[in-house]
């Protein structure tokens, strides 16, 4: 799927991220004392939050979400870039719903695996996906999320991205859609229990 034709940056967005930046700024002090040695993290968590009040980190696989913020908190700081979360870790119930909704949506299964994955299929029900927001901020995070493990992963979803820590110099292959079949492996992840590889890292199999 081609890419989606890049749109120059909306008036309201520039005011969106200056505002959010003055905040930052303000809370920094307070953030200093609060939490000397990750001030910077907390008062960007503190400014994103005014800019995105309902988006939820909770569930996430701990790496994931540390490489997130991680990644949110340098473009914020470096390059005044705004990224929120519009969707982590998601319940099976809720993957499950959302899949079985596409599928009357669709008429088919396969024709919903374009958009939508079963939860036993699922990277958000692992807790290793991110879906960000704005498009401004995805694509920075498309540009550095190397850096921190974070990797967009689908051609036809800006919006999507996984993280899949040890690739190395082999980052793991772009797909057209969440429905192509993936060579899979299992092993132990952070979170102590089982999961599917369902990427690879260059031409290796990725074990997470």
């Amino acid at each position: 799927m081609s890419e989606p034709r890049v749109t120059p940056l909306r008036a309201r967005d520039r005011v969106y991220a200056a505002t959010a930046l003055l905040i930052g700024v303000l809370v920094l002090p307070v953030a200093f004392v609060r939490r000397p040695g990750r001030a910077l993290e907390l008062a960007c968590s503190w400014a994103l939050r005014m800019r995105f009040p309902a988006e939820d980190l909770s569930g996430l696989d701990e790496r994931a979400r540390a490489a997130f913020v991680a990644a949110r908190t340098d473009a914020f700081w470096r390059h005044g870039q705004l990224i929120g979360l519009t969707s982590g870790f998601r319940d099976p119930a809720v993957q499950r719903r959302m899949f079985d909704e596409q599928v009357r949506r669709s008429g088919s299964p396969a024709a919903a695996r374009l958009l939508v994955l079963p939860p036993e299929e699922s990277s958000h029900v692992q807790g290793i996906a991110l879906d960000v927001r704005p498009r401004e901020g995805a694509r920075w995070l498309e540009e550095h999320g190397a850096r921190y493990d974070l990797y967009r992963t689908y051609d036809n979803e800006w919006w999507h991205f996984e993280h899949w820590p040890n690739c190395g110099s082999l980052p793991p292959r772009r797909l057209p859609h969440p429905g192509v079949e993936r060579e899979t492996v299992r092993m132990p992840t952070a979170r102590g229990h089982r999961t599917t590889a369902r990427l690879r890292c260059g031409t290796t199999a990725l074990l997470r």
